[in-house]
């Protein structure tokens, strides 16, 4: 049997290899490393400008997904002009669909600038024009000239009805005729007293003069349209005169923007057409009440602003709902009504990073239903819109806003578990035709010699940005080892570059109790030691638990059908491996393997998978000639909370050959390994805390030398041990034997050869294989002989 020496436990960075005295004579790491792969598929998105090429960054957080976006975006915008800013004007036609104007960077500021002071004169210009003495003179004028031809027209009638022996008086109807008689008119009781026949004469001759009176009189209606039109020429010539210096600029700065030149057009209009609200005296109002502002509807907002940009922004949306993302409508309470208008619409962050670039957490735009829909509805459309999300999808009947749509050109880069992006791409078609690449971050890359130096420039960068001490070689050989170990590869490095800044950053703490100016290696094994002790709790307490018995757990000795097992457990932050008892007993009859915990329903998928291939394998070693007449049953002893994972079922087919064999297994061995039905043992993950799982507790009762663990001959590879570890392995006090056979480890659990099958299909006499065949035969015989 092969045992592992301590070079094979672990990997050892040389601190020699950095030729420095600590990380800060190092050159600063300029760019990412270990993902090769993400950088191509990134800058490939990013310069692919055709629709429907967005980007969903696949990794886990921590690998430098965000540092890696954000620096290929802030490099690749240089070259990207900075796009228009963006204004919502009143739309006077409709005040519920607000007009919205691009403008050129640093324009949108002006325009609002020039409206603003627009509506701080506006009203006192008019107040200034309308009570000038100019234009008293010219109302005056105006007026005398309407009245003079008035009062000709009116005195001709007045002749006319004199001569026909009638007076033309004035009443609140208009003018009437009334018959005369020595210069003065006829009272209705003179009238009375006239005879009948001469009373029908003056009213037949009244009827007469009146008929044409209304025809010579209907100049006057003319001439009471022409005052109108004379005052109001004259209202808006005034007004006009006192706009114009106030839209001078705006006119002079956007000469030759149709939009805003329309605009300014439609804002003139508008304060003619109303003059008589513009120049109401202020009336009266409720203590506390606002008094409405007449020219709120001239001014602009600003939604989208770029004064100052040099090129096309980058905007990272920390939380994606559907207001930050696309903006909303402010809402005021008047007079117990929910109010709102143009100038309460507010943009979001993908009005702030049209032009250019969004990046979004996923799980947390996922989080908001609607933000996600609007996001696919914003990108296929090309159209950005600010509307309530009830509103958006036909939800909201009320009145509400319906601005008019902001042409929308935007990278989207979305960042997620890889998990997230095969749901998302399995289950929405939408999400493959707008996410079309994929940048994926690894967690691990190839420990090289070269990687290795990348890794110190990183941690050098680190270091200056964050104003950390710097880390002498030793400190550095013992970060690059952690990286392996966080890895679980000693020929690999972990990305989760996170993870590594918050050991530096924590390393420094202590470095800075202890007086250093740098940090040492003494100081980077304190912060894991203490971050271990921090979280290790419950394994303490389990290790108590086995300490006193209250969990079985044999150390010495041997036991027929019982071995120890190996399983990881996780709490919160922190993994453990912990050594569990397993048991077999076998019998007569024809169920074959029975996993207990599954009968219990405590038992997973992939546990219960690992259990049926012992069958499979019981089948291809002893059943060609007769069949199996086995029960067995296997059962993780004192496990409450469920099993899962395959990592156990070579542990379990030891277990139960040596049931069968009726040979005892070693108990100062913990085993852990998968099994295929050919009996190879598989690689299984969290293979170093396994083996110092069991290391503790065979620590606790003290080591005789006798002590180890069996490992799949593949895990060896992922072997970076605690240092404690290697000491017991190197003094030859703890083994570890890697196996890639189950003939390989039941010889070391037992201390009997396996036995390699004959030519006629028997095994030699003593083995295991072959005590197991003469013990299923005599099963079989067995099952015929009481007709089970």
């Amino acid at each position: 049997m092969r045992e592992l020496s301590v070079k094979e436990c672990s990997e050892q960075c040389p601190s020699l290899m950095f030729d420095c005295k600590s990380t800060a004579e190092l050159t600063p790491l300029e760019e990412i490393i270990g993902q090769d792969r993400a950088v191509r598929a990134l800058q490939y998105g990013l310069r692919m400008r055709d629709s429907g090429f967005n980007i969903f960054i696949s990794g886990v957080p921590g690998t430098g997904r965000k540092t890696s976006v954000v620096n290929f975006i802030q490099e690749l915008s240089r070259s990207m002009p900075v796009p228009k800013d963006y204004v919502y004007v009143n739309n006077f036609k409709d005040p519920s669909r607000p007009i919205s104007i691009g403008l050129p960077p640093g324009k949108g500021k002006e325009l609002k600038r020039e409206m603003e002071l627009f509506t701080q004169g506006l009203v006192k210009a008019l107040q200034t024009a309308f009570e000038s003495e100019a234009y008293a003179k010219k109302r005056e004028a105006a007026i005398k000239s309407i009245e003079t031809e008035r009062n000709n027209i009116i005195i001709e009638a007045s002749k006319m009805a004199q001569e026909e022996g009638f007076l033309l008086q004035a009443t609140q109807l208009g003018l009437s005729v009334v018959p005369m008689t020595e210069g003065r008119a006829l009272t209705p009781d003179e009238m009375s007293r006239l005879p009948a026949v001469l009373q029908k004469e003056i009213e037949l001759k009244r009827m007469d003069l009146e008929g044409r009176l209304r025809e010579y009189l209907r100049p006057l209606r003319e001439l009471s349209r022409k005052a109108e039109s004379l005052m109001t020429d004259l209202n808006r010539t005034t007004a006009d005169l006192a706009m114009d210096p106030l839209l001078e600029k705006a006119r002079e700065i956007f000469k030759g923007n149709e939009a805003v030149e329309r605009y300014l057009l439609e804002v003139e209009e508008d304060v003619l057409n109303n003059l008589p609200v513009l120049l109401l005296p202020p009336q009266s109002l409720p203590p506390g009440a606002v008094p409405p502002d007449p020219t709120r509807g001239y001014k602009v907002n600003l939604i989208v602003d770029n004064t100052g940009l040099q090129n096309a922004p980058t905007v990272i949306e920390s939380s994606p709902t559907h207001n930050k993302l696309f903006g909303y409508s402010e809402k005021e309470v008047r007079f117990g009504t929910l109010f709102t208008d143009y100038t309460m619409i507010r943009g979001g962050s993908a009005h702030r990073a049209n032009g250019g670039f969004l990046v979004i957490e996923a799980e947390r735009l996922l989080a908001d239903p609607f933000a996600y829909q609007a996001l696919k509805q914003t990108v296929q459309q090309k159209k950005l819109t600010v509307e309530e999300p009830a509103a958006r999808f036909d939800f909201m009947v009320t009145k509400t806003l319906h601005p008019e749509p902001v042409p929308f050109d935007c990278k989207i880069v979305l960042m997620g578990s890889p998990q997230l992006y095969d749901l998302l791409f399995s289950y929405d078609q939408e999400f493959r035709e707008l996410f079309k690449v994929k940048a994926d971050f690894d967690v691990i890359m190839d420990r090289t010699e070269e990687n290795i130096r990348r890794y110190a420039s990183f941690i050098c960068t680190l270091c200056k940005k964050e104003g950390l001490r710097h880390l002498e070689p030793q400190a550095l050989a013992a970060v690059i080892d952690h990286s392996s170990r966080l890895a679980e590869d000693k020929n690999k490095l972990s990305t989760q570059f996170s993870a590594v800044a918050d050991l530096i950053r924590e390393a420094n703490f202590y470095a800075g109790e202890d007086g250093s100016d740098v940090i040492k290696k003494e100081h980077i094994m304190r912060q894991l030691e203490e971050k271990e002790y921090r979280s290790n709790m419950v394994q303490e307490r389990i290790g108590e638990m086995i300490a006193n018995g209250t969990l079985l757990v044999d150390t010495e000795g041997e036991v027929v059908g019982q071995v120890n097992g190996l399983a990881v457990y996780q709490v919160g932050d922190h993994t453990f491996g912990k050594p569990s008892r397993i048991t077999a007993s076998v019998g007569v009859g024809r169920e074959g393997v029975v996993d207990i915990e599954r009968q219990a329903q405590m038992g997973g998928p992939t546990h219960t998978k690992g259990v049926l291939i012992l069958s499979g394998y019981l089948n291809l070693m002893y059943a060609q000639k007769r069949p199996l007449s086995l029960n067995a049953r296997l059962v993780f002893e004192q496990s409450y909370s469920g099993v899962d994972g395959d990592s156990a079922s070579s542990t379990e087919l030891y277990c139960i050959l040596s049931a069968l064999a009726n040979r005892p297994i070693k108990q100062c061995y913990a085993v852990t390994g998968s099994v295929n039905q050919r009996g190879q043992v598989q690689a299984i993950g969290g293979v170093n805390q396994k083996v110092e799982g069991f290391y503790e507790v065979c620590k606790q009762r003290g080591l005789n030398g006798t002590h180890g663990c069996l490992i799949p001959q593949s895990n060896v590879k992922n072997l970076m041990l605690k240092q404690e570890v290697l000491d017991a392995v190197a003094e030859g006090k703890f083994h570890i034997f890697p196996v890639s056979t189950i003939d390989e480890g039941i010889e070391i659990l037992t201390g009997l050869p396996a036995g390699a099958r004959r030519d006629d299909g028997t095994f030699p006499e003593g083995t295991i294989h072959q005590l197991v065949q003469s013990r299923l035969d005599e099963m079989a015989e067995s099952i015929k002989e009481y007709h089970i």
